[in-house]
């Protein structure tokens, strides 16, 4: 049976002590051994945060690794640098590392292999901006993105990744996909993966949606066959609101 996810990415926000006492509540309240939970920080929390982190169900990610190994790349930080804070995921590709930061395919592809290579599970970020959607090349935006970032790893090492797709014009819109639009791509996504790697293995794959998810509507989101959970957000931020979402199952 496939995992079910809740990571909550809390972007650039938090001081280190405001995002300790977050993480203090948030494994305070965890309980469920049924739902993985995944704290995705700042790069400076890590090892803070990690420390505090005490279920068997409650994990620590990254949002963001290096594209290269190790070197003289200043400012960068290496999937070895993230697994020895503590970490156990690392996020690949959100819409706003390919908008802001230019990520291209082949190097978020470079950047879930390494995150492999140092035994973190990456959730590797997928999804169509609104033109794309409304031009109806949504469907084939997202195949091309997973196809390109990930089909050509071993089936072993696909198997160790999680997927997140997130409709870019839900993001910190307030607007999510309704939970058929949500269903819809999941079940593309997972289509697609099929036929790459054969059932088995699609059926294994926790697919993730990401946008607007939100006390209020993730029991709707969570009860279609093809939605494992969430990348949650801007409610991600406060306890109660992301307790809320895990509590959703």
């Amino acid at each position: 049976m496939r995992k079910k996810i809740v990571a909550g990415n809390w972007k650039m926000n938090k001081t280190l002590q405001d995002g300790m006492e977050l993480a203090k509540t948030i494994n305070r309240q965890v309980y469920d051994n049924n739902v993985i939970v995944v704290l995705c920080t700042p790069f400076i929390h890590l090892s803070d945060v990690a420390k505090v982190l005490s279920k068997d169900s409650l994990f620590l990610g990254a949002q963001n690794c290096a594209s290269e190994a190790s070197g003289a790349f200043t400012g960068e930080v290496s999937a070895e640098m993230i697994r020895s804070a503590g970490a156990d995921y690392v996020i690949i590709g959100h819409s706003e590392r390919r908008t802001y930061f230019k990520e291209s395919d082949s190097i978020l592809n470079k950047k879930v292999k390494l995150s492999l290579a140092n035994n973190l599970i990456p959730i590797f970020c997928c999804g169509e901006v609104l033109a794309e959607r409304q031009a109806g090349k949504h469907i084939q935006v997202v195949k091309d993105q997973v196809e390109k970032g990930l089909f050509d790893l071993s089936p072993e090492d696909f198997s160790r990744t999680v997927i997140a797709y997130e409709p870019v014009w839900a993001i910190g819109t307030g607007v999510n996909a309704t939970a058929e639009q949500a269903q819809e791509m999941h079940k593309v996504i997972r289509d697609c993966i099929a036929g790459k790697y054969g059932n088995p293995i699609a059926e294994n794959t926790s697919i993730l949606y990401g946008g607007s998810c939100k006390p209020s509507n993730a029991k709707e989101l969570f009860t279609n066959p093809d939605v494992d959970g969430g990348l949650i957000g801007g409610a991600s931020l406060t306890a109660s609101d992301f307790m809320g979402i895990v509590n959703a199952f």
